[in-house]
């Protein structure tokens, strides 16, 4: 079984969309987990009408880590695919199968990760320079290097290494995804497949703009390397 989690925060406006299309995924048996932090709007009433489990807590930390590992501790899954809350998966069906074959193909694959690109309608060149830069990236970290990079709008990993590794670190409201990565990559096989796509709005690129947002990337990932916590203490919710 493959499970399914999304971590939420006050997602009314993106959520419903997201999980709507989840919803048309046939051919694999699926579960589907919502795992909110507190919402004061209406994205657990939106969650509860499409997800077979919705998880809520309202103590520290909320953030995605905690989120994603909340939304674990109720799953059932033999692999746990990590989604944002605003995204769009083409061609659904064709993704969750290849991504499900490449773990059954391949008994040393633990983790996995695929191309991002912002919603067509509201693609910039900043967006399509920026996402060919962070695709490249993580296809070379991965299928190169072996050290373990992954986006964050989708990640799909063996639920197995996953608690071998107790999950997330919680400390991190930010670099939580790529922390993980490079774990997952120190135990097994971690690839970024170019067959999948994710799309999705872009929005704190759109918001803060490409360069300061790849400037808090830098200055984080640097940070958690060498200090053990990321520069901002928060990552603050765009909406």
């Amino acid at each position: 079984m493959l499970s399914i989690i999304i971590p939420t925060f006050n997602e009314e406006r993106a959520l419903e969309g997201t999980l709507k299309g989840v919803k048309r995924l046939q051919g694999t048996l699926y579960e589907l987990i919502v795992a909110d932090s507190g919402s004061t709007d209406h994205t657990v009433n939106i969650a509860e009408k499409y997800a077979d489990r919705v998880v809520r807590y309202e103590d520290q930390p909320k953030n995605a880590a905690r989120g994603r590992n909340l939304g674990v501790s109720v799953a059932h899954g033999e692999w746990l695919a990590f989604i944002d809350a605003d995204v769009t998966i083409p061609h659904i069906d064709e993704f969750f199968t290849t991504a499900v074959h490449a773990f059954e193909n391949d008994p040393k694959l633990v983790a996995i990760g695929g191309r991002v690109h912002t919603l067509p309608e509201l693609e910039t060149w900043g967006d399509r320079i920026s996402h060919s830069i962070i695709n490249f990236i993580t296809y070379t970290a991965n299928n190169i290097f072996h050290f373990g990079a992954v986006s964050g709008e989708f990640q799909m990993i063996r639920a197995s290494t996953f608690h071998e590794l107790k999950g997330y670190n919680e400390t991190l409201n930010i670099t939580e995804d790529n922390d993980l990565y490079a774990r997952l990559a120190r135990v097994g096989k971690v690839r970024h497949l170019r067959s999948l796509l994710v799309l999705h709005p872009s929005r704190r690129a759109h918001a803060i703009g490409w360069p300061r947002l790849w400037w808090h990337w830098s200055v984080n990932w640097v940070y958690v390397i060498f200090l053990g916590r990321p520069w901002h203490p928060e990552w603050l919710h765009i909406r």
